[in-house]
């Protein structure tokens, strides 16, 4: 396989846009809900353009700005220069306008089209659809209204078929605008970059291609098998953002609490840790934690030398044999959809949806799967229990006194965010999978709310054939409600994942050791390790079976 394309997000704190100028100070350009002066002068096109040649950068994700300022101009700069480019939504999602009846903005048809003509646009990115679907007063306040429509006075099954129609039908617009224009539409996919680990396989499922954000808030092992299992199922390409802005504090370079709210070394493994997924593209959120600009050039963060090893000698040093669609689970987690990231609220944005108690189970498998280490009341650290340390920095410091060029030495052990959760070559799948999508598990674990009958029986025959299946009670007819031996493998119907002591000594074998986090793809098994006491840092292992 060859190496993933490499890029790089715009700049949101540290200087105006190089082709918008003063407009990138009249708007939000942060999720932060503030208008952000920028720090440093604004760099002229050429210079930028430049700046992202020296980092190695195969791709640009500009930020689009809802008044189209500067945006003829910088597609014919890419196009000049020869780099690929990629349109965000984010500017608009945060600062409107939207689309009628929902927070979302999408691009017109017009800029796509100039995008499009220039031969270098290779995506439309949605930031954050998930979080906004499910969160939908998160920037627009005058109205709920979910980013993908409206899902009130709707099941559970019906608010997730909302959102599916909703997400292909955007999807199909583009691809004809693009193909009666004359542009292969395969060659720019919608893309969701999604910071919750859930609505990988909703979206996926409306066409979308999956990018989960690593680093960020999220349980890193717990993201990426959700990530690779939608793609897989739906077969779709995979993109990963390593976004630098996150819960900690340290003595590194920050340009505002949050950001970036990783160390350095900690950026470093999660890069390496994104590359060995085998996904097609590769960027950093956003590049003003990599560089600084003065006095007419740019100067390297430290995040930005961390960038320049990975790409200048980690990557050519080890070649990739394999990509994310050859994931080969020897776990299988099969659970519904159901957009519950331990919120407990407002599914698919259905305020008005009660949320079942099977939704827990998820979590519950999961603090199963990960030897505890994941919580058992949510899949990110958006959740109860977690206090970020960012959060005191924003209380300490004013404003006009960042950047902080060495950072806060003395929060060093207030750090809440590691990479290391160990799980064991798990692959997430979701109610409607099909048998000959599965792989060749050797367990099967099976939660949520919801299973379609063909999946049932699927897992059925699974257990039948050889697996180790455990299924939750309220998903299994009465025919199928007896635990034991069936076939040639087991099936145990179980009420809870944790207290259940039948599901510990059946899952047990299977489970792998606490010290090693493993994903195989084909004949590769990438092993992670702790780097040190707390799983901040990774050392890899890659095994050839």
């Amino acid at each position: 396989m060859a190496r993933p394309k490499l890029g790089m997000q715009g700049p949101v704190i540290a200087w105006q846009d190089s082709w918008a100028g003063a407009a990138s100070d009249e708007i939000m350009r942060t999720g932060t809900g503030s208008v952000y002066p920028s720090q440093e002068a604004l760099p002229a096109p050429d210079l930028f353009l430049q700046a992202l040649k020296e980092l190695g950068c195969d791709f640009y994700v500009h930020h689009m700005f809802p008044n189209g300022a500067g945006q003829s101009a910088m597609v014919r700069d890419m196009a000049e220069h020869g780099m690929d480019l990629c349109l965000g939504n984010e500017y608009g999602n945060i600062n409107g306008p939207y689309v009628e009846g929902t927070n979302r903005y999408d691009v017109p048809d017009e800029a796509l089209l100039e995008a499009a003509a220039s031969g270098k646009l290779i995506g439309l990115l949605y930031d954050e659809p998930e979080h906004l679907q499910i969160n939908a007063s998160q920037y627009r306040k005058d109205a709920f209204l979910p980013h993908w429509g409206t899902t009130e006075e709707n099941t559970l099954r019906q608010s997730q078929d909302s959102v599916v129609r909703a997400v292909a039908e955007r999807t199909a617009h583009v691809r004809g605008v693009l193909a009666n224009a004359g542009v292969d539409p395969e060659g720019v996919p919608l893309v969701g970059e999604f910071v919750f680990p859930t609505l990988f396989h909703t979206k996926a499922r409306g066409g979308m291609i999956v990018c989960p954000k690593i680093m960020k808030e999220s349980f890193q092992s717990l993201q990426l098998s959700t990530a690779l299992g939608a793609a897989k199922q739906y077969g779709r390409g995979l993109w990963i953002c390593a976004d630098l802005w996150g819960p900690d504090v340290g003595p590194w370079f920050i340009r505002t609490p949050g950001f970036p709210g990783h160390s350095p070394e900690e950026y470093a493994s999660a890069l390496k840790m994104g590359y060995f997924m085998g996904p097609t593209h590769l960027f950093t959120e956003n590049i003003d934690a990599l560089l600084q600009y003065g006095n007419g050039s740019f100067r390297r963060t430290e995040f930005g030398e961390v960038w320049e090893e990975f790409v200048r000698a980690f990557i050519p040093a080890h070649p990739l044999t394999w990509s994310h669609a050859e994931a080969d689970p020897d776990i299988a987690f099969i659970h519904s959809d159901d957009s519950n990231y331990g919120q407990n609220a407002r599914l698919f944005g259905n305020r008005g949806l009660a949320v079942p108690d099977a939704a827990q189970s998820v979590f519950r498998a999961w603090h199963l799967l990960s030897h505890g280490t994941i919580p058992a009341h949510g899949s990110c650290m958006h959740i109860p229990g977690f206090d970020f340390p960012r959060h005191r920095l924003k209380a300490e410091v004013p404003r006009d006194e960042f950047p902080l060029l060495q950072g806060r030495p003395h929060a060093i052990e207030e750090r809440v965010h590691p990479l290391y959760y160990p799980t064991n070559n798990v692959l997430v799948f979701d109610e409607t999978v099909r048998e000959e999508q599965l792989g060749n598990p050797k367990m099967i674990l099976v939660a949520g709310t919801r299973l379609s009958a063909e999946t049932l029986k699927a897992v059925r025959r699974r257990a039948e054939a050889g697996a180790t299946v455990i299924i939750a009670d309220w998903l299994v007819p009465e025919p199928w409600k007896a635990s034991g031996r069936t076939g040639e493998g087991k099936w145990l119907v179980t009420g809870d994942f944790l207290s259940d002591d039948r599901v510990k000594e059946e899952a047990g074998p299977h489970l792998g050791g606490s010290d090693c986090w493993m994903q195989r793809f084909a004949d590769a098994e990438v092993r992670m390790y702790k780097a040190d006491e707390r799983g901040f840092m990774l050392d890899f292992e890659i095994r050839k079976r």
